[in-house]
């Protein structure tokens, strides 16, 4: 029977034998297989099918698995108590937050007189000695000064010149301004027109709200005289909240902003650069005629940080305003948390580069995945590295 079976399939015809094969791999399911993988590869380059499929999973994320209404009457009394403990402890939380606020208002008072001395050294009313400006580099070589320049420094703080003083600017030209440019977050909101106002910028200082007074903090930017307004100091201030709200307990995450109040800038006349005039023709309906009105619309400035959108008392907003204020609140911790604390590093730049290492990393491990993807074209038989990857349209074919 071997020997019979063995010259039937000899005998065969070659597309028969194809025939055969195609059979067994239905039976086993292998061809399905192969057939839903490249079905399945095709749709995924489908924009559509994807935007979808993404669709729909935003529209499952939160929703309720049923699990809870599953469980039985006294297995949620018992979670009922558990939500009862998070309230407690979030009202706790809320009172941590609170010490927090006291400890920084207390260590604040321990910085300012650093930060007394970086602006004095800015705004040049303070030469620092050679020993104050010995710095040494990562590489551990010391940077040192010329010895022209320490004579110089030294004719600064003994016996100013009228040489000296032309010969060499005074204080830190610039520093607040190039922090600004420096920072995203900030340089988003300057015009070429505020640039030349934020050249007399001499300090920016940050108080908070007394014992047994609402949790606040003041931003304070100190200019010196200029043309472009009389006023010596423009304010910011921001009230907070640390107490969960009782009808959403559990969205407590730490002190919220609550409003913010800016203050009223003097403007010189003719150099007010948060308005603008524009020109606008005017079409008479009857005779016909035109005219051209004078209209003053406001104007993009970084001046516009000191007029925010009044919260109501109701504490409903529209989304624009409500948008425009949560930038503005975001700016505005930032500020407080890390460029006045950081200032000469985001002056030199050094705190920039810390704030890009998390992307940084981010980076590397979307190269080691890159780099897995080669290492499994690499070990695929069928991969030819001449012809390198397929296109999504050559996969569509396959």
């Amino acid at each position: 029977m071997a020997d019979i079976d063995n010259k039937d399939q000899a005998e065969m015809d070659p597309a028969d034998m194809e025939d055969v094969e195609d059979v067994e791999e239905e039976e086993t399911g292998e061809g399905v297989n192969i057939k839903a993988r490249q079905l399945t590869a095709q749709m995924m380059q489908n924009p559509q099918i994807l935007a979808a499929l993404q669709e729909r999973l935003d529209g499952l994320n939160g929703s309720p698995s049923g699990y809870m209404e599953s469980l039985p009457k006294v297995v949620k009394r018992r979670v009922n108590a558990l939500k009862n403990l998070q309230v407690k402890c979030a009202h706790i939380e809320a009172k941590f937050y609170e010490e927090v606020h006291e400890l920084e208002r207390k260590y604040a008072a321990l910085y300012q007189p650093l930060f007394d001395k970086r602006s004095d050294i800015v705004k040049a009313t303070y030469e620092p000695t050679d020993e104050e400006c010995e710095w040494k580099a990562d590489d551990e070589q010391e940077l040192t000064v010329s010895t022209q320049v320490k004579n110089a420094c030294h004719i600064e703080r003994h016996k100013p010149s009228a040489v000296c003083r032309t010969t060499y600017p005074k204080g830190i030209p610039e520093f607040w301004l190039t922090v600004f440019k420096n920072v995203d977050l900030l340089s988003d909101m300057l015009q070429e027109h505020d640039e030349p106002i934020l050249k007399h910028l001499q300090d920016i200082k940050v108080y908070f709200s007394d014992p047994g007074q609402q949790m606040s903090f003041t931003l304070e930017f100190h200019f010196e005289a200029n043309e472009f307004f009389t006023n010596t100091v423009l304010t910011k201030t921001y009230k907070m909240r640390s107490e969960p709200d009782e009808s959403d307990p559990f969205s407590f995450d730490g002190p919220e902003i609550m409003s913010c109040t800016g203050c009223t800038i003097d403007w010189v006349k003719g150099k007010n650069v948060t308005l603008k005039t524009i020109k606008k023709k005017q079409k008479h309906k009857g005779r016909g005629t035109v005219r051209v009105v004078t209209k003053t619309v406001p104007n993009d400035s970084f001046f516009n940080f000191f007029t925010p959108p009044e919260v109501p008392e109701n504490g409903e907003l529209d989304e624009d305003s409500e948008a425009v204020l949560a930038a503005d609140f975001e700016i505005g911790h930032f500020i407080r948390e890390r460029i006045v604390p950081r200032a000469v590093l985001y002056f030199t730049g050094e705190a920039i580069e810390d704030d890009d290492d998390d992307y940084e990393e981010e980076g590397e491990e979307a190269d080691d995945e890159e780099g897995e993807e080669e290492a499994d074209e690499e070990n695929d038989p069928d991969y030819d590295p001449k012809k390198g990857a397929a296109s999504p349209a050559e996969c569509q074919q396959q």
